[in-house]
């Protein structure tokens, strides 16, 4: 036990430091993870570290998954649903079938085997190209759309992948029984994830506590995700329906104080669970390296590069025609929705970088049939994913800044930025202008001092001033420098209160309720600070 926790700590340290280099360098973190865990693998004296499946199938992926589906919109979501599921759905059945088809043909696999290897290498990773693409400032449409399909994807892949194994296992499949099925899965988990959403929230609500509101919050997906998948579904898809539902309605019910405390909680938790599943991803080269002794390493590669290619290329030969015809063949969706740049539609082809969840499905593969017989090509299978996760998150991971550059797609994402910040403005002028109108029909209905009226009028018009006019650069220089220097007057207040505190002249709950204080006021700044965008 103390061996595995001095392990645990030593990873703890290299996940901070990956962090650290990674921010440097430019490069989105998840890659340098793999690459730090590979090289860490083959260490000497390194012991070897397993991926456990159950540890990201069933402790790691629900709060991933809730977390990205409390920050998605619903109003985006619901916007997007019809690409959402035509790529979360519909390119991960196509996929699935294209490698079939593929390793069937062209290497010899059992049809069976084939799509199993398909649903496992399906489903598009979300933590790595979306960090990358938000780095570059793509348009808001893209990030919707690739969030939503990573949040999903892994439902559809999931659901096929016991359907495979089920099938490789009795060697019977019915294909209206499957979809039967697949469409009660789905509508099971919606109302179900709905209905644990609804709980959950009522539930926080009463507490009025922040830290039983957050450890409810970190039960909610496990409750949401392990009740399904215990009767048989994905677990996935009543997640997503109660993040989502959660996003909705959360605001008006959940308080300021937990909701400041449970940013900052989550925040640490996905940064750890994140980090730690790509650098175990690649500690796992060292165990699939002594294993693919057993086989000619010629055919590893060839297995390894076709099902990339065909990985690939299946994203590429679905996604266009998923985006145009629709479109082609109704008008009516046509006006509502118009044709979308080719760029924007190439950069969604693009990103289909594989994550941990393919490994952990491989990983995941019972060692033996029910008769006793091995099962079939299980390293193969093992072999396979764990090369297209490498290729697809280093080679279209760190493709894919040029191609955005190339296409300047960035550029939309530019304009659309200045748009969204002067939307958010002219929302914050409104807000403050209705709370003033309230401020006014509370004084007509109620006998307020002059003093207490005059001190909030104060404070609107503080809050009002601060507002900028206009995202022009000068003026965001201006205001930046400001902010520059409100830190630094911050910092010495800071200072001067740990002075006090050290002559004796103030107690240590005294300077930790100033501290809180300038905390939140500089919490408050970084709120307002805004980045400067490139004209």
């Amino acid at each position: 036990m103390e061996a595995r926790f001095q392990i645990f700590l030593i990873l703890l340290a290299v996940l901070a430091g990956t962090a650290l280099l990674a921010r440097r360098i430019n490069v989105a973190p998840a890659i340098l993870l793999l690459l730090t865990g590979i090289a860490l693998a083959f260490v000497p004296g390194m012991p070897s570290v397993e991926l456990p499946p159950e540890l990201v199938l069933l402790l790691v992926l629900p709060p991933l998954i809730y977390s990205a589906s409390v920050a998605m919109s619903w109003r985006e979501f619901k916007f997007n649903l019809r690409l959402i599921i035509l790529l979360s759905v519909g390119c991960v059945i196509f996929t699935a079938f294209a490698v079939a088809a593929a390793t069937h043909y062209l290497i010899g696999l059992p049809w069976g085997v084939g799509f199993l290897l398909g649903a496992i290498v399906a489903p598009p990773d979300v933590v790595a190209p979306l960090a990358i693409a938000r780095k570059l400032g793509m348009p808001r449409r893209i990030l919707v759309v690739l969030e939503g399909e990573g949040l999903a994807n892994d439902a559809t892949a999931l659901i096929l992948y016991r359907f495979a194994v089920a099938t490789i296992s009795t060697g019977l499949f019915s294909l209206p029984t499957a979809t039967g099925t697949f469409a009660a899965i789905v509508v099971g988990e919606l109302l179900f994830g709905t209905a644990i959403g609804w709980l959950s929230l009522r539930a926080r609500h009463r507490a009025r506590d922040p830290q039983v509101e957050i450890t409810l919050s970190l039960i909610t997906p496990y409750i949401a995700y392990w009740i399904p998948e215990h009767f048989g579904g994905s677990g996935v898809i009543a997640t997503v329906a109660c993040g989502l539902y959660m996003s909705w309605n959360g605001p008006l019910l959940i308080s300021s104080a937990t909701r400041l405390q449970g940013i900052f909680f989550w925040d640490l938790v996905i940064f750890l669970i994140e980090g730690l599943l790509f650098l175990l991803t690649g500690f796992q080269m060292r165990l699939l390296y002594e294993k693919s002794k057993a086989f000619p390493l010629g055919d590893i590669l060839f297995a390894t590069a076709l099902v990339t290619v065909i990985v690939i290329v299946a994203r590429f030969a679905w996604v266009y025609p998923a985006t145009y015809l629709p479109r082609l063949l109704s008008p009516r969706l046509r006006a509502r929705d118009p044709m979308p740049p080719w760029r924007n539609v190439f950069v969604i082809a693009f990103t289909g970088v594989r994550g941990a969840v393919s490994l952990a499905a491989a990983l995941a593969l019972p060692f033996a049939l029910p008769g006793g017989e091995a099962f079939p090509y299980r390293d193969l299978i093992l072999f396979v994913s764990f090369g297209v996760i490498f290729i697809t998150l280093v080679g279209l991971g760190l493709g894919l800044p040029p191609v955005v550059r190339w296409l300047g797609v960035a550029d939309a994402g530019r304009n659309e930025h200045i748009a969204e910040h002067e939307s958010e403005i002219a929302a914050r002028r409104e807000a403050l202008a209705a709370a003033l109108r309230s401020l006014d029909a509370i004084t007509d209905d109620r006998e307020l001092s002059d003093e207490v009226v005059k001190l909030l009028r104060a404070r609107h018009e503080i809050r009002t001033n601060q507002l900028p006019d206009t995202l022009d650069p000068d003026k965001h220089d201006v205001s930046a420098a400001g902010t520059a220097l409100t830190r630094e007057l911050i910092g010495a207040e800071r200072k001067f209160i740990h002075t006090l505190l050290r002559d004796g002249k103030i107690t240590d709950e005294t300077r930790r309720r100033i501290e809180r204080d300038l905390d939140l006021e500089e919490a408050s700044l970084s709120n307002r600070e805004y980045r400067r965008i490139p004209l």
